[in-house]
């Protein structure tokens, strides 16, 4: 079997997670580089819409990193992040594509050290699991459709 590297998606919120994001940089802590950060204002405006849109796109894992639990920006984002995060978990074992491949993280603006390891151990889990069942499907469909 060929070397699988999947694809991650972190939605990172921009005062905590993608501040620790730039601090792992500085920090010089790799993380790897198949993790594509999309910041967003607040974890609580990352939608069930845009994760399983990541998910229709050809990710294989996708997370959301927002503020530490009480210290959200704007007062409760996180908490309707992390029960939005939840419900799609649920989709995503009923379509099929594994509510495992789905994962809230809560972190501070001064953890790079801890959203490196993050992103690590989250990219190792889907590596795991292999690649995204719905990315094949949809390769299939685009075939159909072209012939």
């Amino acid at each position: 079997m060929e070397h699988f590297e999947p694809l991650i998606v972190a939605f990172c919120c921009h005062y905590c997670a993608y501040t620790a994001a730039d601090m792992a940089g500085s920090m010089r802590r790799c993380y790897p580089s198949n993790v594509h950060i999309i910041r967003v204002p607040c974890s609580g405006k990352v939608d069930a819409f845009h994760i399983l849109r990541a998910f229709q796109k050809g990710a294989d894992g996708v997370y959301v990193a927002g503020c530490l639990e009480g210290d959200c920006h704007f007062k409760n984002g996180n908490i309707r992040a992390a029960r939005r995060v939840a419900y799609v978990k649920k989709m995503l074992d009923e379509i099929g594509i594994g509510g495992e491949r789905l994962a809230m993280i809560n972190m501070s603006a001064g953890m790079g050290e801890h959203f490196a390891a993050t992103a690590l151990e989250f990219t190792e889990k889907i590596g795991r699991l292999g690649p995204n069942p719905a990315r094949e499907a949809m390769q299939g469909h685009r075939q159909a459709s072209l012939g």
